[in-house]
């Protein structure tokens, strides 16, 4: 990167900003707004699930997209160009109810905001570079704060636009954090100019993934993708089935969300600490305690619960990977390490959505989903145990 990024906190938080609209909004806000759209337009559960498989399937090919050009394009203009073009896709996704025009802008915002995601890591993984523990917490606030805030300014302004306007209004959520994402836009775009890496006479070094000594740590990253989204995408639909009142759902959303935004100072110790697939095992057993908490303990109080350690737990799955990859693998790789992680993670997610619709469906309980996903969860743990330190 440049040899002096004089405001490194600033450009984190422009980073942050990012994370924000690529992650809090454009993947997560769905699940808030979809109990309206499901009621307005008719779907199944299995309709509700695809339009975030279609989503993941976006997600998927940006993944893959920007693990080709990451060599060939600067990770910065990557990440610009993502946080643009999701910020309109999410603008223009309420313009039309039918499924085809919404599965465009779904598709849309995942291939835009991949390539975001992807990038905004290995920028981050530049700052405070000579202070390990700074350097972990920088990380953690990137994918804590990031999507914390979004998930907590969604949670306060969706539920509340729904009340009044009734299910109907759903659209007008939908154009409300488009142009949230849009007013985002100048200082995160400016803080991945900022963190440009510094162009480089020579040849190109490439280096090769041990990718037989991370698969631990690539199958359980795998099994995140697979469970996590599977509590984003319906436990608004379950709450509506407990007959949770909109101000609760929207109370545990915004406490979700600050849940997430605090939990970069829990995890960034052990994040600094260890060099094994020990930080991703814990993380992925509390995912999973948080997804089985609501439906084990159907309460107000289970809901709260569920929601906090959820929130505590959920996005510091990017930062144990990318805290992995900076422990165990040369800078040069992190940028591909990040990339295949989330190819991984992208891959599997497109099962979560559309299979956990199908349980719902034929079980008739989506309550069910939320089972089953916290079972992938536990087993994703397990495989995260057996990853090692790899020697460099």
């Amino acid at each position: 990167m440049n040899d002096t990024v004089t405001r490194p906190w600033l450009a984190l938080f422009g980073l942050c900003l990012g994370m924000c609209v690529t992650n809090g909004f454009a993947r997560f806000a769905y699940g808030l707004i979809l109990p309206a759209m499901r009621e307005d337009l008719g779907w199944t559960y299995a309709q509700a699930g695809w339009l975030n498989t279609a989503n993941a399937l976006g997600y998927l090919t940006g993944a893959v997209v920007t693990l080709i050009l990451i060599t060939r394009i600067n990770a910065s203009m990557l990440y610009a160009i993502g946080m643009v073009t999701t910020a309109v896709s999410l603008l223009l996704t309420g313009l039309n109810e039918a499924l085809w025009w919404q599965t465009i802008w779904r598709v849309a915002a995942g291939l835009f905001g991949a390539m975001s995601f992807a990038t905004s890591g290995a920028l981050a993984a530049q700052l405070f570079a000579g202070d390990p523990k700074r350097n972990a917490l920088a990380i953690a606030l990137l994918f804590g704060l990031g999507g914390g805030l979004g998930i907590s300014l969604a949670g306060a302004m969706i539920p509340p636009l729904l009340i009044n306007g009734g299910i109907t209004a759903w659209p007008h959520a939908w154009t409300l954090i488009g142009v949230c994402s849009l007013l985002f836009l100048p200082l995160g775009v400016w803080a991945g100019w900022t963190l440009r890496p510094r162009a480089t006479t020579g040849p190109r070094t490439h280096t090769t993934l041990p990718l037989r000594r991370m698969w631990p740590e690539l199958v359980g990253y795998g099994s995140f993708g697979m469970g996590y989204i599977v509590y984003f995408t319906f436990l608004g639909s379950w709450m509506k089935t407990q007959a949770t009142g909109p101000m609760l759902s929207a109370l545990a959303w915004v406490l979700l969300g600050l849940c997430l935004t605090i939990s970069p100072f829990l995890w960034g110790g052990v994040f600094s600490r260890f060099r094994n697939g020990l930080p991703l095992a814990m993380v992925l057993t509390g995912i999973a305690v948080g997804t089985l908490t609501p439906v084990m303990w159907p309460t107000d109080t289970g809901l709260t619960v569920s929601a906090i350690i959820f929130g505590f737990c959920v996005f510091m799955s990017p930062s144990a990977i990318t805290n992995f990859t900076r422990h165990n693998l040369p800078p040069e790789s992190w940028a591909a390490s990040i990339g295949l992680f989330t190819v991984i993670f992208a891959t599997t997610q497109t099962v979560g959505p559309i299979a956990a619709g199908w349980i719902g469906d034929v079980t008739g309980d989506i309550g069910n989903a939320l089972r089953a996903a916290a079972g992938v969860l536990f087993w994703g743990a397990a495989f995260a145990c057996l990853q090692h330190p790899i020697k460099r």
